[in-house]
């Protein structure tokens, strides 16, 4: 399978049902009543994090994912219905973004867990609710409201308990082919290993631990050189770093240099990172001279170094039950994750700031005077203001939240022209 760890995505909620406009027409029944129906709720688009996934590559063929709309109204007061929302599946360890601001929305780690990633809009109301005393017979209803719509970046961070970092051809591979059930790509030249492999490490009955092997860091890997930068990412979340090192020298390379290199990178790309409990491995023992140079990585690291032979076996079992017994000594810190009454994952949502129909502006451009809020642009999205009902239901709610005192406060005169979005209306008092 294909290993993709970035994606950009299009979600759409639906919008809301259009209310019903529509009178009781029954025999017998002379005097019928309004009895339009509210519209449905339009569906919404939600992120889940399924266990089973391992890879943004689904989202590599398809990138919309738009959620239907909800019915309109009908007329017995019959309720539009309600739209199903749109699941959209992710692996464990996806960053959600928004691709606008590139601020993180959510860090979805357990499964189950949830994001709301688009609402879906309000269904509009019949003209049976708008029915009062003084209008019995009310002819408009409410539009549908627009869902949101957004795009999202999503990256992967694969979750593992212990990361093999190192040089490229360092051994990284064939460790973790000798430790697990994995079958990384193995192969005597650089850069062998493109993407992050995940193997199950058995240490004892019942108990194991899960290592990543991370493609080769070389010089510069922080800031974009080689594959370091796409993957360093992923041993964000690990526990526990292993250092690979290869001490045999056939590389042309200074094994020293190799370890104070990467940990200079890692240092470079996160402080998080370098500040991470870790363990250096001297690979390649099997090579004639291997061992001096693991001796010098020893002094210079000052701290013990598993000197090993991925190839032959040498000291793999002591490294791996050393490797386990380090990570004993790390807590594990979950991800933080709000649980509901029933004990399931709480929906995280993206806030939504609504501003109240009495949160307004009132200025004069020209001859005009113009009234912005967005509670209003709203409201007036939502009907028909062709409608002389519409129109004088709208301009008894410009006067009960305070935009007709603001007008006159603002020198309007009877003639002048108002402005509201798209709505142009001629102020009389």
């Amino acid at each position: 399978m294909q290993f993709v760890d970035r994606a950009k995505i299009f979600v759409s909620a639906g919008a809301g049902g259009d209310g019903c406009v529509s009178f009781r027409r029954e025999k017998f029944v002379p005097a019928g009543g309004p009895d339009g129906g509210n519209g449905g709720h339009g569906g919404s688009v939600i992120l889940e994090v399924d266990p089973d996934m391992t890879t943004l590559l689904d989202f590599r063929y398809k990138i919309h994912f738009r959620a239907d709309r909800g019915g309109h109204g009908q007329g017995a007061k019959r309720a539009g219905q309600t739209a199903e929302d749109l699941v959209v599946k992710v692996p464990p360890g996806t960053v959600v973004r928004d691709a606008e601001s590139d601020q993180i929305i959510a860090d979805l780690v357990h499964p189950q867990q949830k994001l709301l990633a688009a609402r879906g809009g309000r269904g509009g109301r019949g003209n049976a609710v708008f029915t009062t005393s003084t209008r019995q017979a009310p002819t408009f209803a409410q539009k549908g409201e627009l869902g949101e719509s957004r795009w999202l970046r999503l990256e992967l961070k694969v979750i593992a308990d212990v990361g093999l970092v190192g040089y490229p051809n360092a051994g990284k591979s064939t460790l973790l082919s000798m430790i697990s059930a994995a079958k990384p790509k193995v192969a005597a030249y650089p850069f062998t290993t493109l993407t992050p492999n995940l193997g199950v490490v058995k240490v004892e009955t019942g108990r194991s631990f899960v290592v990543a092997d991370i493609p080769g860091l070389i010089e510069g890997a922080h800031a974009g050189v080689g594959l370091g930068h796409d993957f360093l990412r992923h041993v964000e979340r690990t526990r526990l770093l292993v250092h690979i090192v290869d001490c045999s020298g056939m590389e042309g390379r200074d094994p020293v240099d190799d370890y104070l290199q990467v940990r200079e990178e890692l240092s470079l790309f996160s402080e998080a990172l370098a500040d991470r409990p870790y363990i250096v491995v001297g690979n390649k023992l099997d090579i004639p001279g291997a061992a001096s140079h693991c001796q010098r990585l020893q002094e210079t690291a000052r701290r013990e170094v598993l000197g090993i032979s991925a190839a032959t076996g040498q000291g793999v079992k002591e490294a791996v039950y050393r490797i386990w017994q380090e990570l004993q000594r790390i807590p594990v810190e979950p991800a933080e994750m709000e649980l509901g009454i029933n004990g399931k994952p709480e929906m995280i949502t993206i806030p939504k700031p609504e501003k109240p129909l009495s949160e307004f502006t009132v200025r004069k451009e020209n001859e005009d005077f113009v009234v912005e809020g967005e509670g209003l642009s709203r409201l007036i999205a939502r009907h028909d203001v062709e409608n002389p009902q519409t129109l004088r239901w709208l301009l008894m709610v410009l006067r009960d939240i305070g935009v007709i005192d603001a007008l006159r406060a603002a020198g309007i005169q009877d003639g002048d022209t108002v402005r509201l979005d798209e709505w142009e209306f001629e102020y009389l008092s």
